[in-house]
C-alpha cells in the first residue's frame, strides 16, 4: 500500500467534510419569540429605536446603530434627512405600542453575531385582511446590539 497515496487522499477526503469557517450551523441558530424578546439586547434596542423615531429624535436613534450606518445617515444631506425623520416618524409607533406588538407577533432570530427581528401582524379592516410584515436587523457584540441594514 503506497501511504503517501492514502495520506493525499486522506487528506482530499478530509476537506471535503470540513466546513468553512463562518457557516453557521443550525444548533448555532437561536429562535426567541414574544415577551422573551425584550429581554434580549436587541428586543431592547428595538423597543428603544421606535420610541425615539416615533419622538421625533433621530438624531438620538440612528445613535443605536451600526458605526456604518451612522455613516450613512450623516452623508445624506441635511434636507433629505429631515424629509425622511418626519416620513419615519409619522409611520412609526410609541416604544410601548411596539413592545406589545413584540409580544404578541415578534420572532427574533439570532445567528452568530447578527439578527432579525420579524413581526407579522394579520390586520383586519373594511376593505378586507392582509398581512403586514416588518424586519430589522442587528449586530451583536457580546451583551451589545446595535441596529444594521
Amino acid at each position: 500500500m503506497n501511504l503517501s497515496r492514502l495520506s493525499r487522499f486522506g487528506a482530499v477526503a478530509l476537506a471535503a467534510f470540513v466546513i468553512p469557517a463562518g457557516v453557521v450551523h443550525a444548533s448555532d441558530v437561536q429562535e426567541i419569540r414574544g415577551a422573551a424578546i425584550l429581554e434580549h439586547p436587541c428586543g431592547q434596542v428595538a423597543v428603544k429605536h421606535m420610541g425615539l423615531v416615533s419622538e421625533g429624535k433621530m438624531d438620538e436613534a440612528i445613535l443605536l446603530s451600526t458605526l456604518e450606518m451612522q455613516t450613512e445617515w450623516n452623508a445624506i444631506p441635511e434636507e433629505e434627512r429631515q424629509m425622511i425623520s418626519e416620513m419615519l416618524e409619522a409611520m412609526s409607533q410609541s416604544a410601548e405600542d411596539f413592545a406589545a406588538d413584540i409580544e404578541a407577533h415578534g420572532v427574533l432570530v439570532i445567528e452568530g453575531d447578527s439578527g432579525v427581528l420579524t413581526l407579522e401582524k394579520v390586520v383586519q379592516d373594511s376593505s378586507g385582511t392582509s398581512t403586514m410584515t416588518m424586519s430589522q436587523g442587528y449586530q451583536i457584540d457580546g451583551a451589545n446590539c446595535a441596529i444594521a441594514p
